[in-house]
């Protein structure tokens, strides 16, 4: 049963995000990009602080421990970023930063990532194979945390591939947006990126296979999903957000991100009411 569980969330989160990526990149929703990002970081910090974090404090681990291995893991992530960044930096130092606002549509991986910059003419596959690979590298780790809060507690797993999904379609959108550049067709783009997701259901399967050998270290599988998860919250989509708007735009701002943290609080009590 939580192996079903697994393979359906993981799959959910993996393809069902990109799918909605190629919606809201393609089609008549592209204005929405901002709204996204702020409802996925509503339900990135909501998740990690109403669920996982309260989860592993539940358990036997002592919280010095907890609160040490989420440090470890923000820190960690912080320099994933900055050794992704500075490899892109340097690679691209003789090709010049064309890179548009609305080419940047969010293109974070908390493990392993490619922030999307416009293709340049003269090299049209220009970065295609590196946004595969870190896709493919971070929908691994997406499935192992899936897997881990499945095995913790059905609600939490439920919840957690929600929140991948809503983090996900961000950056999607932008992989599309490297990927379309760099070929004709829409299709091709979307079967890649597509095929990069779908490596979140053998994370998913590692991830159990893991979590089944390792129980003891259950609490702290969760509390490395949270620093995840809050790193991206915090570091990579709310920065997005911070720029001077209206007083309107800001209010929709604001709904939306308590939006993605009512979001997670109703799933949770359906997926708990049952």
């Amino acid at each position: 049963m939580i192996l079903l569980a697994i393979v359906m969330g993981t799959l959910a989160a993996g393809i069902g995000s990109v799918w909605l990526a190629a919606a809201l990149s393609f089609g008549a929703l592209g204005r929405y990009t901002q709204h996204m990002l702020s409802l996925a970081a509503g339900a990135l910090m909501a998740t990690a602080f109403m669920h996982l974090l309260p989860e592993a404090f539940e358990s036997q681990a002592g919280a010095r421990d907890l609160f040490l291995v989420l440090l470890v893991g923000l820190v960690f992530f912080f320099l994933l970023d900055k050794a992704e960044l500075w490899h892109h930096g340097h690679e691209h130092h003789h090709h010049g930063d064309t890179h548009t606002e609305d080419a940047h549509a969010h293109a974070h991986a908390h493990h392993g990532h490619a922030h999307t910059h416009t293709a340049q003419p003269d090299r049209p596959m220009a970065g295609t194979w590196a946004v595969l690979a870190g896709d493919s590298v971070h929908c691994f780790g997406d499935g192992v945390l899936i897997a881990s809060a499945f095995m913790a507690d059905l609600r939490l797993g439920v919840i957690a591939s929600l929140a991948v999904l809503a983090h996900e379609v961000p950056h999607h959108m932008g992989d599309l947006v490297v990927l379309r550049a760099g070929t004709a067709s829409r299709r091709a783009a979307l079967t890649k990126v597509s095929l990069a997701g779908a490596v979140t259901a053998i994370g998913g399967l590692t991830g159990y296979w893991l979590v089944e050998q390792l129980q003891d270290y259950l609490p702290f599988f969760l509390v490395v999903a949270s620093s995840s998860f809050i790193y991206v919250a915090l570091a990579d989509l709310i920065p997005q957000l911070q720029k001077r708007l209206s007083a309107r735009e800001t209010t929709a701002q604001i709904a939306w991100l308590m939006a993605g943290i009512a979001l997670v609080t109703v799933v949770s009590g359906l997926a708990h009411a049952h």
